[in-house]
């Protein structure tokens, strides 16, 4: 009896170790169908907003009184930002990761504080403006979060963070976007933030526009209430329930390779 006790013990086992060797390999398998789906909405939406030709793009523009530029060369890229402070031309640059500044054209030393908030502030300015293209980067972790329907028209939803290594210093962050299932374009998006005290914003597209093969498009920006899942944000928008903070408006684009 005891024989045979062990024996149905071991048959057990071996079955729970199969059973959860099943269970887990059908997790991977829908984790990564889910990862497969999100690259292939994300190139999508890539192409929909210019493609290849973002790998060569060279763009100037205005946000907020400060000109910006962006050029992008295969896996290299410089940006800037310019500005007139108390008659002083003032310069800050971010060229594949390194960070310069110049006053009148001389180069000047800033703190370590001051290099990472205007490292900061030219790399998001220059992101949210060519969004979706740096959805692809190699730190992105995307994910599909199913489908939902804004003001009629149906989306695809994906949810995005970010490695440590190569996600810059806001690596926490965590967003949603909204891909239009008909156009593949990138309508709303939302995300979490965790610098100063954190908090959570929602953004709507509007004034989209197409210059010289590359989509440009303004954001209304809306407050949400801290702590509130992104996955419920796009519901509170239809209903209203949403207080305008700002307009994040792109000026005077120019196609600088021109």
């Amino acid at each position: 009896m005891a024989i045979l006790i062990m024996v149905s013990c071991k048959t057990e086992k071996k079955k729970d170790a199969i059973d959860n060797r099943a269970h887990h390999t059908s997790e991977a398998n829908i984790a990564s169908k889910e990862m497969r789906k999100a690259d292939t909405l994300i190139a999508e939406t890539i192409k929909a907003h210019g493609g290849g030709l973002y790998e060569t793009a060279f763009y100037g523009f205005t946000f907020r009184d400060k000109y910006f530029t962006f050029e992008n060369n295969g896996g290299s890229y410089t940006y800037t930002m310019s500005l007139i402070e108390h008659g002083d031309k003032l310069r800050y640059t971010l060229k594949n990761g390194k960070f310069t500044h110049t006053k009148n054209g001389a180069v000047t030393e800033l703190s370590a504080k001051d290099v990472a908030k205007y490292t900061e502030d030219v790399n998001s300015v220059v992101y949210f403006a060519t969004l979706p293209y740096k959805l692809n980067d190699n730190a992105v972790n995307k994910s599909y979060g199913g489908n939902t329907t804004i003001k009629g028209q149906n989306y695809d939803v994906i949810a995005v963070d970010f490695d440590q290594k190569g996600g810059g210093i806001d690596y926490e962050d965590k967003f949603m976007y909204w891909i239009n299932s008909e156009t593949k374009t990138l309508d709303y998006l939302a995300y979490s933030y965790e610098t100063n005290v954190g908090g959570v914003r929602f953004r709507s597209a509007y004034n989209p526009r197409t210059i010289d093969g590359i989509r440009f498009q303004d954001y209304i920006n809306y407050e949400v209430a801290k702590g509130t899942p992104l996955k419920d944000i796009s519901a509170l928008y239809e209903k209203g329930e949403l207080k305008e903070l700002s307009r994040i408006d792109t000026e005077d684009i120019v196609n600088l390779k021109k």
